[in-house]
């Protein structure tokens, strides 16, 4: 049954990927979709290129350690990443795109600064740090699926990406958004359902939250500033910083400089299709990230009250049940003088686990999500869905978490395509008008290039780094950073403020990249202690103390860009009237 609705789902992606290279011309619907998408099509590819995989299971995975603080991320979520960046970022970015003839965020702003380097410059770094967080996608997917049918890793990598290969390269964006949009569908669905299910089996949403309310964080936990799963961490605390600075801030606000999000404005033909594309895109994003935290959090309740809870040893704290060939003795009165020696306070009735030789006394009670999940964060909603919900919505979460893969990767491999194809290869090339001829293959070119290159990150990775998941699963914080600290500055700059010159742009965008890749690579704790470069260059595992190594990059580059953006435009020339009046043609209306 799994692999009959599996093949339904490829068949239908491949089919609207079919679609999308039925439907592309040229060069313009390639790279944006001809400028004529409808404004659901526009939303839920919006949505479902922002939230991946891991967005569902490794955030939803860290509501169930930090709590429901990372609702807060939600409101970001809808309220920078949707309101705000539709509204105040989106149509101007349309109208500007237009007018400067725009395919590619870093062709956008190239053209607002008249800066061939800007636009080369922005393709570089999309080109060298997105395959990174694209490999990071890639290895949750294909993990999930080597797990779900219990086929070779390589396999499953290999497999997948070829599936998002193949309606990429040859739909371009419209194939990319035909099936964002279906995709995007079957995630809204199986979430939905997930959040009725948690809230029937848990009682309702009152009874839920009141025994959510009454946990006790174990001390371990407390001793980081750990509150309770309603509350926020303690002000200050090592955990209040991971949640506010790089969760809920970093994610929140590096939303509005990403390249494969920033593009989807331009598809549209007019404002009035992102207006009604705000409440769509709004409560999909409320059932995407909204669902998962609460899901996550909720899960504690789940697996302590549970009567089908984790069996683990009071001894040692290990979990049997992920323990093969168990070996159970129940204690009777006939037994009990030779395993008493072993436990103290043994009674007829109890279950001796020998596993491999060791003696456990098993317990079968609940414990909280992160115990039950092997400590493991993203094995939370996973476990939880798994012990959980009918085995029937296993296949549909299974699908929600393909879907929600495969719309990532899409939108990534096209972002990254496109970065070195047309903003590097093209702009290198003296024969511009040949190269404009050619802009579709070479962009075919470049998004082969790259998924090839985060094809081989996604398998040689786990390899290196065999317990080493920090490098992996902050794939994602490591890109949102840079393109914060890199690209918002720049981006503001190009669509309100006219008074700010090419150098301007130029010294800010080189410093804020600066600034953000020295943080993670020589002070953001996790991030540096995995690259490891300071540890041998300095002998320390990062330059500054606490609370600097929980602070994420984003809050030092991107102040630091904006100044220097500011304070250099104001020494040096500014770009023509005539060209900034054509930039913001229709603007100021």
């Amino acid at each position: 049954m799994t692999i009959f609705w599996v093949f339904v789902y490829l068949v239908i992606v491949a089919f609207l990927g079919y679609l999308g290279y039925r439907h592309t011309k040229g060069a313009s619907d390639y790279l944006v979709a001809g400028r004529k998408v409808h404004p659901f099509i526009m939303a839920l590819s919006y949505g479902a290129t922002f939230i991946s995989t891991s967005a569902i299971v490794g955030f939803g995975g860290a509501a169930g350690v930090f709590g429901m603080g990372l609702l807060y991320l939600t409101f970001l979520n809808i309220f920078v990443g949707i309101f705000i960046a539709f509204i105040f970022f989106g149509k101007r970015t349309r109208r500007m795109g237009y007018h400067l003839d725009a395919h590619t965020f870093p062709e956008l702003l190239g053209r607002r600064f008249q800066s061939p380097f800007v636009q080369k410059f922005a393709g570089i770094i999309i080109f060298l740090f997105m395959p990174l967080y694209a490999a990071v996608v890639l290895i949750g997917a294909a993990k999930y699926i080597e797990q779900q049918f219990a086929i070779d890793y390589a396999t499953a990598l290999l497999f997948f990406t070829l599936i998002v290969a193949v309606y990429v390269i040859m739909g371009g964006l419209k194939g990319v958004m035909y099936t964002d949009a279906f995709q995007g569908s079957i995630m809204a669905i199986g979430m939905l359902t997930l959040i009725i299910f948690t809230y029937y089996d848990l009682g309702g949403i009152i009874k839920s939250h009141a025994d959510l309310t009454a946990l006790t964080p174990p001390p371990p936990l407390a001793a980081k500033g750990h509150m309770g799963w309603t509350s926020m961490p303690a002000l200050g605390s090592d955990f209040w910083w991971t949640l506010v600075s790089t969760i809920i801030m970093g994610v929140g606000i590096g939303v509005l400089a990403q390249p494969q999000l920033v593009v989807r404005f331009m598809t549209v033909k007019s404002n009035r299709e992102l207006n009604r594309a705000v409440a769509i895109g709004g409560i999909f994003i409320l059932l995407m990230t909204g669902v998962a935290f609460t899901s996550g959090a909720l899960s504690n309740v789940w697996f302590t009250k549970n009567e089908k809870g984790v069996k683990y040893c009071e001894i040692s704290g290990a979990i049997l049940e992920v323990c093969p060939g168990k070996k159970v003795v129940k204690i009777d009165e006939n037994n009990i003088e030779k395993f008493k020696a072993q436990f103290k306070d043994i009674k007829p009735g109890d279950e001796i686990d020998l596993h491999k030789g060791i003696p456990h006394k098993e317990t079968t009670k609940g414990s909280l999500a992160i115990v039950a999940a092997g400590g493991v964060v993203e094995n939370i909603i996973p476990q939880f869905v798994k012990q959980a919900m009918p085995h029937w919505f296993s296949i549909l979460f299974m699908l929600t978490l393909l879907a929600a893969a495969m719309s990532t990767l899409s939108s990534q491999f096209h972002a990254m395509g496109t970065a070195i194809g047309r903003d590097f290869y093209m702009q290198i090339l003296k024969d511009k008008k040949a190269a404009e001829e050619r802009s579709v293959f070479i962009n075919k070119m470049g998004i082969g290039v790259t998924i090839l290159i985060s094809l081989t990150l996604a398998y040689f990775l786990p390899v290196i780094y065999s317990k080493g998941e920090a490098i992996i699963a902050r794939g994602t914080s490591i890109f949102f950073g840079l393109c914060a600290g890199t690209f918002l500055p720049a981006y503001i700059s190009a669509l309100y403020l006219k008074r700010i010159t090419k150098a301007g742009v130029v010294a800010g965008m080189l410093s804020g990249f600066t600034v953000a890749f020295f943080w993670l690579v020589f002070v953001l704790e996790k991030e540096a202690m995995a690259i490891g470069l300071c540890q041998a260059l300095f002998g320390k595992p990062t330059l500054l103390s606490s609370p600097w190594t929980m602070v994420d990059p984003m809050f030092i580059s991107f102040p630091t860009s904006l100044v220097v953006t500011l304070v250099v435009s104001l020494f040096t020339k500014k770009l023509s009237e005539e060209h900034v009046a054509h930039c913001f043609q229709g603007l100021e209306k």
